[in-house]
């Protein structure tokens, strides 16, 4: 979990080892969400002003490599949430 400037945001990564999928929470504003596809792999999670709040990324150890993400503290999920 990374901590933004403001001190209120937080950017939150979360990695899903049985589907491959990251999630990358860029704000912990709770609100909805549009969920827009930008590509077969790619879901944009948009909030209010537009404003991307999130991104999904679809077999993420094929198209990331996730080692490099570092310092990012990862929390590995057993189930799907």
């Amino acid at each position: 979990m990374f901590f933004m400037g403001n001190g209120r945001d937080k950017m939150n990564i979360v990695y899903n080892d049985k589907i491959d999928l990251l999630y990358i929470r860029l704000d912990d504003k709770r609100q909805e969400v549009i969920n827009r596809r930008v590509s077969e792999d790619i879901v944009l999670d948009i909030g209010e002003g537009d404003r991307i709040v999130g991104i999904e990324i679809l077999d993420a150890s094929k198209r990331l490599n996730l080692e490099r993400l570092l310092p990012v503290k990862y929390e590995f999920l057993s189930k799907v949430v």
